[in-house]
């Protein structure tokens, strides 16, 4: 069973749920890191550049179907609140078979997709051709990447952040291993890494639906299954739901992608220099979300817990206790990042105009760092609450008043402009997101009793 509302909200147990999650989001672009590193010893530039558009595609392809994951945990961690473990099986199952589908009709759609995100990219002929291979093997693991989004949804819904880790390290160690034979034994190049990741997907796949199940059957006993039915399964209802629920994170993961993509855009504008500059800097940020979507995550469970038994106070012992610690973390990684920030980036690049560029606007990454947590937070905050079209309008909201920044500010203050403009698109997602938050407090009861 899972710990008492008190317990679980405390800043100790907090920590305890956080720190595996934030090990488990730092393993999750080793699978990337593995390829490169086994091609990059044994293979040839051109594998090398293949493998490096082709990763490319399935970053951005995975990352836009992430909502998978965040509806799962909202959904699962209501039912958990609401101690209806057969309501937290079939939001598993239901999961399920929308990933499996989805993944199947990329799998059908496998050539285009091959063509046409690939025609975005531009290689040698060789590179190209490669990649195209890499691709086209990747994808028949669809299916299986996709309900890891689940399964990994529902162990965070479930609190059970330290099986997350173990579903993280094995399905790395099993990439690394079969990377190892496919590509340094056998020598099959890139075509041996695409073979490899795709073998370690279906693996993970199959080990976190089992760490799921069996969690699950441990917290309602054996007669579990037998208390989901396919009419449950089913439900109109609950499919609307779920449904409405993924369109709506979609469309702000969308945002947020066309955020970031705007921000790299208008960074080339200024020179090659100033791009990468940019991009360094972006690679702290990136590291830093590694540490805050923790906090996040664990707050997605608590909030959803909370929503489902129906107790105010437990859910606002939930954001704000995980928010004063997402607060710390968040002040010490823009500090620790100010001061060894110029190190930092002279092991990353060794370009004097590169390095001046980015010096130039570290102290302005450290403050995206320090700011940036109200708006994870938040974002826990109403994945745990199932709040979606809150959260969509939010993101619309951020991404208008970006783009209408940037044109104000790029213009007159070059590079800087461009930061205090990917600045307040944090904050105003963070601000639009408060204002909802009245609304979701009133409608949970106030009574914890």
């Amino acid at each position: 069973m899972s710990a008492a509302p008190g317990e679980s909200s405390t800043h100790r147990a907090i920590l305890q749920r956080a720190w595996p999650i934030i090990l488990a989001n730092a393993t999750v672009p080793l699978l990337g890191l593995v390829d490169t590193a086994v091609i990059g010893h044994t293979g040839s530039a051109v594998d090398l550049g293949a493998i490096a558009l082709g990763s490319l595609v399935f970053n951005f392809l995975y990352f836009g179907f992430n909502f998978l994951r965040m509806s799962t945990t909202g959904f699962i961690a209501q039912a958990v609140g609401a101690r209806d473990e057969a309501e937290a099986l079939s939001v598993l199952l239901r999961g399920i078979a929308v990933a499996a589908l989805i993944g199947l009709g990329l799998v059908a759609l496998k050539r285009p997709l091959e063509l046409g995100a690939l025609q975005l990219l531009h290689g040698s002929p060789e590179v190209e051709r490669i990649a195209r291979e890499y691709v086209s093997i990747r994808l028949w693991a669809a299916p299986a990447t996709l309900c890891t989004h689940v399964a990994r949804g529902a162990l965070i819904g479930l609190g059970y952040s330290r099986q997350l880790l173990l579903l993280e390290t094995s399905l790395n160690a099993a990439n690394l291993g079969l990377n190892l034979i496919l590509v340094g034994v056998l020598r099959w190049g890139a075509r041996g890494v695409a073979t490899g990741t795709a073998l370690a997907e279906w693996f993970g796949a199959g080990l976190a639906l089992w760490i799921v199940y069996t969690r699950l059957r441990e917290r309602a006993g054996p007669e579990l299954r037998a208390l989901v039915s396919i009419e449950r399964l089913r439900d109109p209802g609950q499919l609307r739901k779920l449904f409405s629920a993924n369109a709506d994170i979609l469309l702000r993961t969308l945002c947020l992608l066309f955020g970031f993509a705007y921000f790299t855009d208008r960074s080339a504008r200024f020179g090659d220099g100033v791009l990468a500059a940019n991009h360094v800097l972006l690679q702290f940020l990136s590291f830093s979300a590694f540490f805050l979507d923790g906090y996040a995550n664990v707050a997605e469970s608590l909030v959803g817990a909370a929503i489902g038994s129906s107790r105010r106070q437990q859910l606002d012992r939930a954001v704000w206790r995980s928010s004063e610690l997402a607060g710390v973390s968040a002040a010490l990684l823009a500090l620790s990042l100010f001061a060894l920030g110029p190190y930092a980036i002279a092991a990353l690049t060794d370009l004097p105009a590169v390095q001046h560029a980015a010096r130039e606007q570290l102290p302005m990454a450290a403050l995206y760092i320090a700011v940036s947590f109200v708006a994870f937070q938040l974002d826990g905050v109403f994945i745990g609450a199932t709040r979606t079209r809150d959260m969509r309008n939010a993101s619309l909201a951020s991404a208008g008043a970006f783009v209408a920044a940037a044109w104000l500010l790029t213009d007159r203050y070059g590079n800087r402009g461009l930061w205090w403009a990917f600045i307040l698109f944090v904050i105003a997602r963070a601000l639009a997101l408060a204002c909802f938050y009245p609304g979701l407090r009133r409608a949970v009861p106030g009574d914890d009793g």
